[in-house]
């Protein structure tokens, strides 16, 4: 039987959650007031707030940006856009994702707005808003090389100019998605941005007027001023974090967002013992283990295992074993005076030391999008 570890334990309180995500509401109104510098007027902006707001809390963000001046939210699912209008947001919110006919009526019923990437979904529409009086309003996506959803480049000036766009629905927006935006093959995200400006161009000459015209994500605002047009959608660009591989950086933005877990329990550690599931960290050394209560289910990605780090008292601490559904654990031998109810940062700074959301992407091998969008509803997030 192994020897018992010895430990010493935080006495837990019922008025506040361990485990943090801090969201810093100044930085994101930093971070719009870089994207309006970074604008070719006129043009206006639709934040893009899916995802939870990347995994910021889309009802206290959207709040925040609309108190802001933005006019109008990007949403993926049908559901994002009902959460946004139940908290009381009554700005315009684009459903930029894939819709099924049967969801069409809570759509209209929330006052949504869809993208419409093939023909069908607009038939299914317009038959349910046929009798209404004022026709209601779309966006119409083309694929210009994402391979992704919309409409063809050919289909789309057919598509303007049938009855479905003259009666019962009225096309608000045309709209694309960049394939390459933030990597390294200009030409191509070039030949995107023309083939859409060519279909603009083609409406117009038609007789058919698109109010707006959007193109941009975060890596094209800062990379190609062309694709503006007169809309753009911010996304993770408004969280602090920019995609961009190459070009034009914006190294004035700030972080959002903050996780951070309080140290529940320091085990110590005899030579040979191990640590979590499957023994996967044996201590080579008399050590100190400090207990997180975080895991995979809140976001802390199981691949972290062995590989990642926190920051204890300004001061790197690795990952030891596998992370659990709840639970991680750290070495902090050699931070000695650690103890129960420190606080430990997962992302964002502790002194001068600071881990991001990057960092996490790096050892992940991903991006910053998905360690920020995976933080999970057991979270609880702090707004400051």
């Amino acid at each position: 039987m192994p020897d018992r570890i010895p430990t010493n334990t935080l006495p837990l309180s019922t008025h506040a959650s361990p485990t943090i995500a801090a969201i810093d509401l100044s930085a994101l109104a930093h971070n719009l007031a870089v994207v309006r510098r970074h604008l070719t007027a006129p043009c206006n902006i639709l934040a893009v707030v899916k995802a939870d707001a990347y995994g910021h809390g889309a009802v206290t963000i959207s709040q925040t940006l609309a108190g802001l001046g933005v006019a109008r939210f990007g949403v993926a699912t049908i559901q994002e856009g009902v959460t946004l209008r139940d908290a009381g947001l009554q700005a315009p919110i684009l459903v930029m994702g894939a819709l099924l006919p049967a969801q069409l009526p809570d759509l209209l019923a929330h006052k949504l707005t869809p993208v419409i990437h093939e023909p069908s979904i607009a038939e299914a529409l317009a038959a349910l808003v046929r009798s209404r009086p004022d026709p209601s309003p779309i966006h119409i996506k083309v694929d210009t090389g994402m391979g992704r959803l919309g409409l063809a480049p050919e289909a789309v000036l057919p598509f303007l100019q049938s009855p479905l766009c003259k009666g019962p629905l009225r096309v608000e927006g045309l709209m694309t998605h960049l394939a390459d935006a933030d990597g390294g093959d200009p030409d191509y995200t070039e030949s995107q941005i023309a083939r859409f400006r060519a279909l603009a161009a083609q409406a117009t000459a038609a007789g058919v007027s698109i109010p707006l015209l959007h193109v941009a994500n975060s890596a094209a605002i800062l990379r190609y001023p062309s694709s503006h047009f007169n809309l753009v959608r911010p996304g993770i660009m408004l969280y602090g974090y920019q995609s961009a591989l190459r070009g034009p950086a914006a190294p004035d933005l700030r972080h959002v967002l903050t996780l951070s877990a309080t140290v529940m329990q320091i085990k110590h550690l005899a030579s040979g013992q191990s640590v979590g599931y499957n023994r996967a960290y044996r201590a080579s050394r008399p050590s100190r283990i400090a207990v997180l209560p975080i895991g995979y289910a809140d976001g802390y990605s199981r691949a972290l295992s062995n590989r990642g780090h926190v920051l204890l008292k300004g001061r790197q601490a690795p990952v030891v074993g596998r992370v659990c559904m709840d639970m991680t654990m750290v070495d902090v031998t050699d931070i000695p005076d650690v103890t129960a109810g420190d606080e430990a940062v997962l992302i964002g700074w502790q002194g001068e030391a600071q881990i991001t959301a990057d960092d996490l992407a790096r050892w992940l091998d991903t991006i910053p999008y998905e360690v920020l969008c995976a933080i999970g509803p057991r979270v609880a997030r702090v707004y400051r």
